[in-house]
């Protein structure tokens, strides 16, 4: 028995994509892919390794563009932003059987997942250690069988920040999301701690942590954990679903400076974690106790290329 933390992937989605405390003050973006080969399924009813594997390919694109940024009385940033952010990816599923797929998808697992969207942002101060961030999204979260009105997902949330000093920063307030079917409120949380040095660390939530030693002003050596996922809108028996998609992976990341504006970000670990979850579009069912675990995929290599810019 355990409790759904679905509606948790949610939010983390929307605040991967829009919580940044510091403002750019031109052109920022990331383009990302990563790869997972095959590996085994592992059946829900009883934690059996099946012969079925499942593999996950994706690529990412996020862009923020800032409309305006002023300095105000704290010399803090005043700052309007707009942010895209797209995400495909691509499953091979083999040898399953009716029999150990899981109850809430009798046709298997996607072999398309859709994330596109668009936001906009606003970050102020409101004292001097205070800032008020207000975030408001629009996208299209699908497997694309069939795009239509339940794919799309709305978002917004307000989080007040406090800056304890420049490493540290907690942030807390409402998110509200049709998730569910209907407008409701959540709990959204923002947690940034790091240290600077030529050994240094990062705790983010919800990204992850990382470690690293600055071996030069152009390269950095981390070795990292990350949280990630992607959601579905799907149709089961005539009922809209949404399905989520998470993984943790630990890896090594180097960091290299290419220039001024260029970042370049490979990783090589492997997935600690790796599943699906399911839930029905009601209120009701957030806090549903499940009879059976998540299905899930068993540990294997993880790698990803990514290529970030500011200008």
């Amino acid at each position: 028995m355990k409790k759904s933390v679905f509606y948790l992937s949610l939010l983390f989605l929307f605040l991967l994509i829009s919580v940044s405390v510091r403002a750019q003050s031109g052109i920022s973006g990331e383009a990302k892919i990563d790869y997972v080969p095959f590996s085994n399924y592992v059946r829900p009813i009883d934690s059996s390794k099946t012969d079925a594997q499942s593999n996950f390919k994706r690529a990412q694109l996020t862009l923020e563009v800032p409309i305006s940024l002023k300095m105000d009385k704290y010399n803090h940033p005043r700052l309007w932003s707009i942010g895209v952010q797209g995400a495909y990816a691509k499953m091979e599923n083999k040898n399953y059987d009716i029999p150990s797929l899981p109850e809430a998808l009798p046709n298997g697992f996607p072999t398309e997942i859709l994330n596109a969207q668009i936001g906009v942002k606003h970050l102020r101060s409101i004292s001097q250690s205070w800032s008020l961030l207000a975030m408001a999204s629009v996208g299209v979260y699908t497997d694309m069988e069939e795009i239509n009105k339940d794919d799309v997902l709305i978002q917004g949330g307000v989080l007040f920040i406090k800056q304890f000093n420049p490493n540290l920063a907690l942030g807390l307030g409402p998110v509200l999301t049709n998730s569910f079917g209907v407008p409701m409120v959540l709990p959204g949380i923002y947690f940034n701690w790091e240290s600077r040095g030529a050994f240094h660390f990062k705790v983010n939530f919800p990204e992850g942590l990382e470690l690293g030693y600055r071996m030069s002003d152009n390269f950095d050596l981390k070795a990292v954990l990350e949280l990630g996922g992607m959601t579905a809108e799907t149709n089961v028996g005539g009922k809209s679903i949404l399905l989520g998609y998470q993984q943790i992976i630990a890896g090594i990341k180097p960091q290299i400076k290419l220039g001024k504006h260029w970042i370049f970000e490979p990783t090589v670990g492997s997935t600690l974690v790796r599943s699906f979850s399911t839930n029905n579009r009601k209120i009701k069912d957030i806090f549903k106790e499940k009879d059976l675990a998540d299905p899930r995929f068993t540990t294997t290599f993880y790698g990803a290329l990514a290529l970030k810019w500011k200008f």
